[in-house]
This record gives structure tokens, sequence and C-alpha cells, in this order.
């Protein structure tokens, strides 16, 4: 079982305007299918992980056997000790201690990590990194929030050699999408940069020290009908698996 949090909010007045025949209005949370098609696909049963109190997530992950931190909106930056810059946001401040908690507590359980975009970031920050808040300020070529659809890829990402990133998907050189005005800044504690786009912006990091700790800045789960996005899934739920026997001990 892997575990997926959402940190995308509904809220009343758009729930009432687009279903006026459903339940009584009311704040949703929303996650995309293509998360959990993707890790169904790749032979593990996703989890949906509602963003309770933060000293909850140890609990809620205690009979996982792997976690996905999913994309989202921009996290609040007092969470990483910055003011906010006037582009960024809004925020759900209550959700991202959830999921700066459920990633600490992954961390310490040793549970395989897949982290997607935002979820990328939520592993920087839990591991004491920080975010570039806006990547326009840079002027940099590469549009890094696309305008096409989520399924086309529009730019390369340059993938270090002998990372575990560049082994689970077998090449240096990956096209992927790309829906982001936030990027990695200072590095978060044990974590390596394992791809970067040409432009330098950080793509990906990795826990060289850790089984399975990945983190890639594009939407993998959009685009996983390509072989080499779908390992990623492939690689957490296989990671999952060797990791499953130790589920017993720590719910105990």
């Amino acid at each position: 079982m892997i575990g997926v949090t959402t940190s995308e909010i509904r809220h009343k007045r758009a729930i009432s305007e687009r279903t006026p025949q459903g339940d009584p209005p009311q704040v949703e949370l929303a996650l995309g299918l293509d998360y959990t098609r993707a890790i169904e696909q790749a032979g593990g049963i996703p989890v949906v992980l509602p963003p309770l109190p933060p000293d909850a997530a140890k609990p809620l992950l205690a009979g996982l056997a792997g976690l996905c931190l999913s994309g989202g909106p921009d996290l609040y930056p007092a969470v990483y000790g910055a003011e906010t810059h006037p582009e960024a946001g809004p925020f759900e401040p209550d959700i991202d201690r959830f999921e700066l908690a459920a990633a600490d507590a992954a961390w310490k359980m040793g549970l395989p990590t897949l982290a997607i975009c935002r979820g990328a970031q939520t592993l920087n920050i839990s591991r004491n990194g920080t975010l570039i808040q806006h990547l326009p300020d840079l002027c940099l070529p590469i549009q890094h929030r696309q305008p096409e659809p989520n399924s086309q890829v529009t730019h390369e990402v340059e993938i270090t050699g002998g990372t575990l990133l560049a082994r689970t998907v077998g090449t240096e050189l990956l096209e992927v999408n790309s829906f982001h005005h936030q990027a990695i800044d200072r590095l978060g504690d044990d974590l390596r940069i394992s791809a970067r786009a040409p432009d330098g912006v950080v793509e990906a990091i990795e826990a060289p020290d850790r089984p399975f700790v990945l983190g890639v800045q594009w939407h993998a789960e959009c685009i996983a009908s390509r072989p080499e996005e779908a390992a990623l899934f492939e690689a957490l739920v296989e990671a999952a698996r060797e990791q499953a026997p130790t589920v017993v001990e720590r719910v105990s």
C-alpha cells in the first residue's frame, strides 16, 4: 500500500457552481486520478491520505509500505523561514504542516518515497532546504509553467550519471512536462541534486544514503504512459514491496 498526499482544496463556492445537485457545499480535497492510476498500474495499492494534524502523520504512515508526495499549490514560505513573494500563493498552511510532518515521518521510518512537483519541494523543505519563490524573476530561457496540456513534454532535463534517478529511468537525458513557478534553492540535508534543466533549475533530488527517496519537479504521473516515467512508479512499488515486511514492526 502506497500513501498519496493531497493538498488541492476546493472551496464551497466553486463546488456549488460546478455540482449544483451534489452534496451540500463544503470544503473538499481533490487529487488527480493520474497519481492513483500510475501507482496501481505499477502494481501498488494507492491509499489517499487526508491532511490531519501533524502528529497524526506517523500513525497514518505506520501501516504503509511507501509514500508519494503529490503536487499542488505553493508551500507557505514561513515554513522555511522566508518572507512571502508577491507572486506566491495562495497557501494552505495547515496542509503544509501535515505534509512536512508526513515527509519527516517517512524519512525517519525509512519509507520509500517518490515526491512529485510540490512534493519534491516538500521533501526538500522537510530536510531544511529552501525554495526560489518565483522563477520568472530570473528571466530564464525555459518556460517552467507550460501552457501546453499536461500530457505534452516541453523541455529536457539533464540527469547526473550513476544516480538513483539515472538508474531508474535508464537515461541521462529525459523529456518532461513542466508546471511550476517555484524551484529548489538551498538543498536540504542529506540530499543531492540528480537532474537539472538546461537553464540550471533543479529538476530532481534524491537521498544517496537511502534505498529509495526521490523527488522530481515534473508531473511524472501525467506522462506515465512513457516507459521512463512509468519506471519511477514501478521503482517506488518495488522498493515498497521490499520494505513491506517491516510494516508490522512499525505498527507494534
